[in-house]
């Protein structure tokens, strides 16, 4: 059987990260199914998000994306990056996430991410923690929301088919 690493080449185990380095995933529109489906799945039906009329006017002008909506989407952006695919063993964790920018139907998201911080496990000798700086970036280049995940790894390709 071939190494997970053989299967997905963008696969990257712990051992395998480098501090600093840079992701940019592939672009998503947002549209009126996405602002439908979330508030019907959440339960969030703020009139800010499914109200035309209301959203004229408030600040926006507009509706606005839900916020968790638009980091839902991100953890689907990320995953599409590929680097974590058959090495991560858990998502640990968010922090400090921010949203200083609202996100539009009709917007283009993208992420952006940054290795920031790596540590071996201290339990746990065939695992390692990565933490990543993501940011939601729109397609003017503003950047929506942002804080930092953190992912329990298998330190290589050995440590995952164990």
């Amino acid at each position: 059987m071939p190494s997970l690493a053989a299967v997905n080449s963008a696969v990257k185990f712990f051992d395998d990260l480098e501090l600093g380095t840079l992701w940019r995933s592939e672009a998503r529109t947002i549209t009126e199914s996405d602002v439908v489906t979330f508030a019907t799945w959440s339960g969030d039906m703020h009139p800010l998000h499914v109200d035309a009329e209301y959203a004229k006017s408030s600040q926006f002008g507009q509706r606005v994306f839900h916020g968790p909506g638009a980091l839902s989407l991100a953890f689907g952006l990320e995953m599409r990056l590929g680097w974590k695919m058959g090495s991560a063993i858990a998502f640990l964790g968010i922090d400090d996430w921010r949203m200083p920018a609202p996100i539009f139907i009709g917007d283009t998201i993208h992420i952006r991410e940054e290795l920031i911080e790596l540590r071996a496990s201290a339990s746990k000798p065939d695992r390692g923690i990565a933490r990543t700086r993501v940011e939601i970036v729109n397609q003017h280049g503003d950047i929506c929301q942002h804080g930092e995940w953190a992912v329990l790894l298998f330190k290589n390709a050995s440590a995952a088919l164990a």
